[in-house]
């Protein structure tokens, strides 16, 4: 049988008989489902829903997804508490088209080194369309995973025409995440709007402490116990975008401002992996401004 692989997310008003209502349209159009996760929200009264399941393909696999949207298109007017469904976020996704990624970094080449080595060994699932940069320092790294860089510097008076390129680029490259990998430079309002949801960060501390310069040194000088990383969707209020994973590691007196800098390293590394992975595999969804991660 030519079977094909989906994933269904919705988010909407909470109400009683969604699963039911997505299970029996899927049995109907002789879909599988092989995995399911819900959670309704008390306290925004949303429900979130993350569905994977399997179904006959047609030509090509187009005849089956688009009767598949079609019907959920029609489902979701019933559970959208407004006109024509408008509060329900739906998407169907088939699991063999990998999204494509553009990773942007500074001079800290760590995260960077992670997601391609991780790429290149077959355990993320997404792939990296290019890398872009305000400094030439790691289109070395790039080019060892013959990955196209692109060296795009950036002043005050340039960011504007500076951030048109990335955008080009995204377009260019056909790009669904945009990753920045310690990378140094505030985005502004304009590109954060435009990506909304599409961009991921790695903090390089566990939020909301020890912003600014030097976080390490910051978190030794206060003596802190713990230290961590923080990936999070961008937003348009520096470091206060929605979190989808965090790390940690226990620190004592003992550890000097460059060890735990090494350590932080790691943690900044594994958090934004998972969170790249978990957004590819489409277990993140927004809530305002926390996220419901299915892991």
């Amino acid at each position: 049988m030519n079977e094909r692989e989906y994933v269904l997310t919705l988010s909407c008003p909470d109400s009683r008989g969604i699963v039911a209502a997505v299970a029996n349209l899927l049995a109907d159009h002789g879909c599988n489902i092989t995995e399911s996760q819900q959670y309704g929200d008390h306290f925004t009264g949303r429900f979130f829903l993350r569905t994977q399941f399997v179904a006959e393909a047609g030509p090509a696999g187009a005849t089956a997804e688009d009767t598949l949207r079609g019907a959920f298109s029609a489902l979701a007017h019933g559970f959208g508490g407004g006109p024509g469904g408008a509060f329900v976020e739906w998407d169907l996704q088939a699991r063999d088209v990998r999204p494509r990624m553009l990773v942007m970094v500074s001079r800290f080449g760590h995260c960077l080194n992670d997601l391609l080595y991780r790429q290149r060994s077959g355990l993320l699932d997404i792939d990296i369309a290019a890398v872009v940069s305000n400094h030439p320092d790691l289109g070395f790294l790039a080019d060892s995973y013959g990955v196209d860089f692109h060296h795009l510097p950036v002043t005050p008076e340039t960011k504007g025409e500076q951030e048109a390129r990335v955008l080009e680029l995204v377009d260019r490259y056909d790009v669904d995440l945009v990753v920045l990998a310690r990378y140094m430079q505030v985005l502004s309002e304009r590109l954060c709007t435009k990506m909304s949801g599409r961009v991921i960060n790695i903090h390089h501390s566990f939020l909301p402490s020890f912003k600014g310069a030097r976080p390490y040194h910051q978190a030794h000088a206060r003596g802190v116990k713990l230290i961590g990383a923080t990936a999070h969707y961008v937003t348009a209020d520096l470091d206060e975008g929605p979190i989808i994973e965090q790390e940690v590691s226990r620190v004592d007196h003992t550890h000097s401002p460059e060890q735990l800098t090494a350590i932080g390293r790691d943690l900044e590394s594994v958090a934004l992996a998972r969170a790249v992975n978990w957004h590819a595999q489409r277990r993140v969804l927004l809530n305002g401004d926390k996220t419901v991660v299915f892991g």
